[in-house]
């Protein structure tokens, strides 16, 4: 209800963002939703869902979806995913990157679950009282492009991101605050030539 109040238009953009990066039918894909979702990938295509979340209140409305074949606890950035690495071809994590919510620090975490070469659908907001947040977060993003770990396919400002609360936290007197989606690709382990 929420969400529906603020207009929130971060899971269809970045549903709709990652099936468009997304290089074959998603159907067979196993898909990592932390801090689960709505169901829109599943609408997408994605039909081998996984979710972790850190309340077991959100875990129940999940299962009462059907949606998803494995939903797991977890608090992320206090502990580990609860999955093997190199598990998945995809990895979402909507609208729980900012100010008081997911460390930044989780980055890595999400890369090693993550296949070589599948693909990483992130989102922040980029209102005035997360505009720190943004900024260690892009700063994260940008030292693992630069390692070699993940190459950016997008980074999407949107402006009509969602319903402001506050006209302190309104981009340029919209009503709105602004937001982006970002999608990364893991890059493939480089194979080493015998000789």
């Amino acid at each position: 209800q929420d969400v529906a109040a603020l207009e929130d238009r971060a899971p269809h953009l970045a549903a709709a963002s990652l099936a468009f990066a997304f290089p074959a039918p998603p159907a067979g894909a196993r898909l990592l939703d932390v801090a689960w979702g709505t169901g829109l990938l599943h609408r997408r295509g994605f039909r081998c869902l996984h979710g972790v979340d850190g309340s077991a209140g959100m875990l129940e409305r999940a299962r009462s979806t059907g949606l998803y074949q494995e939903l797991r606890l977890c608090v992320l950035g206090r502990e580990p995913l609860p999955a093997p690495a190199e598990h998945y071809d995809a990895v979402t994590l909507v609208g729980a990157l900012g100010e008081g919510q997911v460390p930044s620090t989780v980055l890595p975490e999400l890369l090693r679950v993550t296949k070589p070469g599948g693909f990483l659908c992130l989102t922040t907001r980029s209102n005035p009282s997360n505009l720190r947040y943004k900024e260690g977060l892009e700063a994260a993003l940008e030292q693992l492009e630069r390692s070699g770990a993940w190459q950016k396919l997008l980074a999407q400002e949107v402006e009509y991101w969602e319903r402001a609360t506050t006209e302190e936290e309104s981009t340029q007197g919209t009503g709105y605050i602004s937001g982006v989606v970002y999608i990364y690709q893991k890059c493939p382990v480089p194979t080493l030539e015998e000789g």
